[in-house]
């Protein structure tokens, strides 16, 4: 793991390569999560693509910087971030949240973008009623008051056996996500709204879901690919929310095929 700080906000991040000529990847986490979410898929790819993972603010180990946040805040880590690698024309894979900041990241700086992978996300998620009520549940009674019902919007039934001793981890990684840090970033996301950005976009894009993701249904999914001009869409079988985690071979095979055959040089 490494470190930079980008506006005075410390960024964690790691970048991982067999050959640093190789396109580049970048994987955004989700709300809740960290960039130890990608750590099943980034061995599936690291050998054809110079891949790059991070922590937003307010998750893992960056800073929590001033939370509230707005999207524009996590878009301004990321570009940061690339211009500190002095990476250009990268991939960009945004899970969730991440989604989103994939989009604002083209619509702000699309010199850095050379395709889009929008996992499990949308133009716009959710409604302000929505997040209002998550975050005052949170601030009254912490994150394990909604941890069971965020879980089944993550993961399948059998996922979360009490058996399975990932399912338990990722419970951890959630509980231990900085309170501010997570009710920051529900700000952000009921503020973002891509609507209008999403029927701009010009490069290749992958519009990827669960099929039993409880967050973002495939059918919102389905909506953000036709706003995208030629944008593709898939479905990942026997996952929800998480696919990276549930279902992470399947997940990086979509991945490397779109960015293999679809993604120009």
């Amino acid at each position: 793991m490494q470190f930079v700080r980008i506006e005075g906000v410390t960024i964690a991040y790691d970048v991982i390569t067999a050959d640093p000529a190789n396109p580049v990847l970048v994987l955004v986490n989700s709300l809740g999560t960290d960039s130890r979410i990608w750590h099943l898929v980034v061995p599936k790819l690291a050998e054809d693509f110079t891949v790059v993972t991070y922590d937003k603010r307010g998750h893992g180990l960056s800073d929590l910087g001033n939370p509230p946040y707005r999207i524009e805040d996590h878009v301004a880590d990321l570009a940061g971030l690339l211009d500190h690698l002095e990476f250009s024309d990268a991939i960009i894979c945004g899970l969730s949240v991440g989604g989103l900041v994939a989009q604002g990241l083209y619509a702000q700086r699309p010199d850095l973008v050379r395709a889009l992978v929008l996992a499990d996300t949308a133009h716009k998620i959710g409604t302000v009623e929505m997040w209002d009520k998550r975050i005052a549940a949170i601030e009254d009674a912490g994150i394990a008051a909604i941890v069971d019902d965020i879980m089944a919007r993550w993961f399948t039934a059998p996922f979360r056996s009490p058996e399975n001793a990932a399912y338990g981890a990722y419970c951890n990684m959630l509980l231990r996500q900085p309170v501010s840090g997570y009710t920051g970033t529900c700000a952000a996301i009921r503020d973002a709204d891509f609507t209008k950005e999403a029927q701009a976009i010009a490069v290749p894009t992958l519009c990827i879901v669960g099929e039993q993701d409880g967050s973002t249904p495939p059918d919102l999914v389905r909506s953000l690919a036709n706003l995208i001009p030629g944008a593709q869409f898939e479905v990942i079988e026997g996952a929800a929310h998480i696919p990276c985690a549930e279902a992470p071979a399947a997940f990086a095979a979509v991945v490397r095929s779109f960015i293999v055959n679809d993604v120009k040089d």
